[in-house]
């Protein structure tokens, strides 16, 4: 016979935060992408006068991008690894403050506010007459 896990492991959430409203992640996202609009409206305004339009915005987007791919992979890898990570620093009783949720939280915020970005530099860009 395998080992199975005690049965005061099994289904034992009492570490787990209580789960946020639904009010509180629009807050959080929708906080994060204004943010990220106006700093990137911001760039690709002040950038059209330095570098053109064109540039403007391409660069501005590619940030966003950037920013947005960033928070994505740090989401999921949060969602992925956190679970092992809480249970290592239990076991190791290395309490370094870190949590899944957290994580999950400030990779939403980068996301969001990278979205903002890319948002602002499509819009910016096609006000200022970049096609």
């Amino acid at each position: 016979m395998g080992s199975s896990p005690s049965a005061s492991s099994v289904g034992d959430d009492s570490h787990r935060e209580p789960t946020p409203s639904l009010g509180a992640r629009v807050r959080l996202v929708g906080s994060a992408l204004l943010a990220g609009g106006g700093v990137g409206a911001v760039g690709v305004g002040g950038g059209a006068f330095v570098e053109g339009v064109a540039v403007a915005a391409d660069t501005g987007f590619l940030l966003g991008t950037v920013a947005f791919g960033f928070g994505l992979l740090g989401w999921a890898g949060s969602v992925v690894a956190g679970p092992g990570l809480e249970a290592m620093q239990a076991h190791l009783d290395a309490a370094s403050g870190w949590t899944e949720t957290d994580s999950r939280r400030a990779m939403a915020r980068i996301g969001a506010f990278g979205a903002g970005v890319m948002l602002a530099a499509v819009v910016v860009g096609t006000a200022l007459g970049y096609a």
